[in-house]
């Protein structure tokens, strides 16, 4: 299923929901410049998944968890601007990360496009203006 829409940032949450709706798989790839809105955007997915921690980029840390109100866990953020080569991923145990079931957000995975599972779905995301954003999911 394909999704495509342009969208301001107050319709983020509607957004997120119809994301997740339409993956079929839980491990969404985010491509987009810096400033498109790939952490904004997975924010509101945590938040539409009943996330209680704050969302935000990974960075420095490379890998974020994120959990429920029961304390289970939801997902993993990874942000992989930082790194140089893939092998950085794989001494981080990123292929014991993608053997979980829970969500799994990469920001930055043209840094480890080889490493990438086959079926992992590609959000693009585009800076339009200040406030507006596209998004396009391809499965």
């Amino acid at each position: 299923m394909t999704l495509k829409t342009t969208f301001t940032f107050q319709d983020i949450d509607q957004v997120a929901h119809e994301l997740l709706k339409q993956t079929e798989t839980k491990v969404l790839c985010f491509y987009g410049e810096m400033g498109a809105g790939k952490t904004t955007l997975i924010k509101a997915l945590v938040k539409e998944l009943g996330g209680i921690d704050f969302a935000n980029s990974p960075t420095f840390g490379l890998v974020n968890e994120y959990h429920n109100v029961k304390d289970e866990l939801l997902g993993y953020h990874f942000d992989f601007y930082r790194i140089e080569k893939e092998t950085e991923a794989m001494d981080l145990g990123f292929e014991d990360y993608l053997a979980s079931p829970e969500w799994i957000f990469i920001e930055w995975p043209e840094k480890i496009s080889s490493i990438l599972p086959e079926n992992s779905e590609k959000v693009y995301l585009r800076f339009i203006d200040e406030n507006t954003r596209s998004i396009e999911l391809n499965p």
